[in-house]
């Protein structure tokens, strides 16, 4: 024998000895744990406990020199039909001693006995930990080692043909369940299910050889036998009450597509197996309250879906069908999470990375189908998603207290996040602009109204997207005050005036956080209403449309523009007693005095300049007069 066979045949028999001696370990640790568990009984040593304390308690009488007054409380109720009763002996006479010698009481070595106790228990974890789990999985390692290696011997050697070598993989992977059904019987629940998982792998890994390797019988009765393991180790896993199994034979139905895969189109045929796949997750996961089997399934489901767009999608002649299955898809993975909320089960963490994942799916998806060319249809998906989770959110119950459950919150949330991807989807430009203002006022609005912080931020967030895009790409302008640039800021003017109405019109919510919120409203609002005023003057005075030198007349302008809106704010805020108001404008004035000093006393031609400073220093003093006439009325008021 040449030294390689030679050295094959000790490694297998080194392998089979390792295995076997590590199973044989695994299952007498396991065996040993069992009866130590069977054999323990707390009741009943809590029982035997408290009688050998009854026991001690009469000991201690008869040597005490006077009766003790403390006696064993009663047993627990739990315990009294666990408690055999012990008859008392008759009293015996005792002679009274001396009262001068009294016995010490009699220990109780309870620290000592806890501790040992619980180094015991330490030990027995770890030995279970190591013996019942760690050498089963390292047995079956060794063990499957030892087989491979032995096939791979009898085939290199050609001992056996292949439909010899497909034959003892599946009787191999068939005997494991019934040894799989024999060691749960006897209590090895955690070693049982490991044999049951390894003897589906071992039958997918024997059909899939005899199908593609070795071409004994077809791609279809393969695809068939596939399904087949996969539904018995499914039957199986309900029978026993097993998540584990479960898991395994979805991940198995995952695995059969790209056992048998021909490397061609066949959209309808994997899709719909995805779908009953799916179908038989949702149900099993719903029957049975387990909730890793849908995650494993969607995952499954989106990696065959993009990977097969990627391959085979052409536009031509399967926008239609993939689309169907898109939508299918989401529907499918959307059931569970919907009948927990019905049926007002708490929705798990897993259910809601599904709800985000499944959603966040299938927009991708309808954006890729339907992008650019379709941008109606995409609109109309994404309104009628947004109907479809604002229905949910709305015929979902509440929570206990009244208030909005945590699924009402999150369907709310989608359906406005569907809602706001259906405008840019549908509009652009300036209408996008529009559209997101009025849709930014309307969500503050709602959020002052129901208190909802969520909802006033999704407000704020739509109102800054809308301001940003006109700062960024602005309109074109025409006409002085008369033109698309102008009429855009305007609209998101009025649109933040409704939101800061609506902060004081729900005084419930001018808490800190509401009154902090009304004051950037504030500041917001006369922010972009100066932007666009300047806007309107620097562009008039540059274009022409005054007799008067361009650069000049413009810096003029912006000082003058500046110093009467800061007034009429200044005005506002005395009369209202606003000093968010008042304080904006003395801002303002800060802005034209820096600007007047720094810039025009430099820049400006000394007609300019002085009309500046003209102006400047009468708005100045103005507003000083106003503010010592309100000191002195409120001092004379106080007075």
């Amino acid at each position: 024998m040449e030294p390689g066979y030679l050295l094959l045949l000790l490694l297998l028999a080194l392998f089979l000895l390792v295995g076997a001696a590590l199973g044989f370990a695994a299952y007498s640790a396991s065996r040993d744990l069992q009866a130590k568990l069977d054999a323990f009984r707390p009741n009943e040593l809590v029982a035997r406990i408290y009688q050998l304390e009854q026991k001690l308690s009469e000991l201690q009488k008869l040597v005490s020199p006077t009766p003790s007054k403390s006696s064993p409380p009663p047993p627990p109720e739990s315990l009294t039909a666990h408690l055999t009763p012990v008859p008392n002996p008759p009293p015996a006479p005792v002679s009274t001693p001396p009262p001068a010698i009294a016995p010490p009481p009699i220990p109780y070595p309870a620290a000592k006995i806890s501790q040992s106790m619980r180094q015991e228990t330490k030990s027995t974890d770890l030995e279970a930990v190591i013996g019942g789990h760690w050498f089963n999985r390292i047995g079956i390692i060794a063990l499957l080692l030892a087989v491979s290696y032995f096939l791979k011997l009898a085939f290199d050697n050609n001992w056996i043909g292949p439909a010899g070598r497909v034959a003892i993989g599946v009787l191999l992977g068939l005997l494991m369940l019934p040894w799989s059904q024999w060691l749960l019987g006897r209590g090895y629940t955690y070693f049982s299910d490991g044999i049951a998982g390894l003897g589906e792998a071992m039958l997918f890994v024997s059909i899939w050889a005899g199908c593609q390797y070795y071409a004994l019988f077809s791609r279809q009765i393969g695809f068939a036998a596939l399904v087949a393991v996969t539904a018995m180790m499914a039957a199986l896993a309900l029978w026993r009450n097993s998540e584990r199994i479960a898991f395994l034979s979805i991940l198995g139905g995952i695995l059969t597509p790209a056992l048998v895969s021909s490397g061609k189109n066949e959209q309808v045929v994997l899709f719909c197996y995805l779908l009953c796949l799916g179908t038989a997750a949702t149900l099993i996961a719903w029957r049975k309250n387990w909730q890793t089997l849908l995650p494993l399934a969607f995952l499954g489901t989106q990696f065959y879906f993009w990977d097969w767009y990627q391959t085979f999608y052409r536009r031509a002649g399967f926008l239609e069908s993939t689309v169907l299955f898109a939508t299918l898809f989401f529907v499918l993975y959307s059931v569970i999470p919907v009948l927990r909320t019905l049926y007002r089960l708490q929705l798990r963490p897993l259910d809601i990375l599904l709800i985000l994942a499944n959603a966040s799916a299938y927009t991708c998806s309808l954006y890729l189908l339907f992008w650019p060319q379709n941008r109606l249809t995409l609109a109309l998906f994404f309104f009628a998603l947004a109907a479809v989770h604002s229905y949910a959110a709305y015929v979902f119950p509440k929570s206990e207290s009244g208030e909005n459950s945590l699924a009402r919150m999150i369907y709310s949330g989608m359906a406005l996040t569907f809602f706001t991807l259906a405008i840019p989807a549908r509009f652009e430009g300036n209408v996008l602009n529009i559209a997101f203002s009025l849709e930014g006022a309307a969500l503050a609005w709602a959020g002052f109204r129901s208190r909802g912080k969520l909802l006033r931020f999704a407000g704020y967030f739509l109102l800054g997207l809308a301001a940003f895009r006109l700062l960024e790409d602005p309109p074109a302008a025409g006409t002085f005050l008369l033109n698309e640039r102008f009429f855009s800021y305007l609209f998101l003017v009025a649109c933040l005036g409704f939101a800061l109405w609506a902060a004081h019109a729900y005084p419930h919510s001018a808490q800190e956080s509401g009154r902090a919120e009304s004051i950037s409203i504030s500041v917001a609002l006369n922010a972009f209403a100066v932007i666009a005023l300047s806007l309107e003057f620097w562009d008039f005075y540059g274009h022409g449309g005054a007799r008067f030198d361009h650069p000049l007349a413009q810096n003029l302008s912006l000082s003058v523009l500046w110093t009467f809106y800061a007034g009429l704010l200044l005005f506002l805020g005395l009369q209202r007693r606003s000093p968010v108001l008042r304080w904006q404008a003395l801002v303002l004035l800060g802005a034209v005095v820096a600007k007047v000093f720094l810039y025009d006393l430099s820049f400006l031609d000394r007609v300019y300049r002085v009309l500046s400073f003209l102006i400047l220093g009468t708005a100045l003093l103005a507003v000083s007069f106003l503010y010592q006439r309100k000191l002195r009325g409120e001092n004379s008021g106080s007075s």
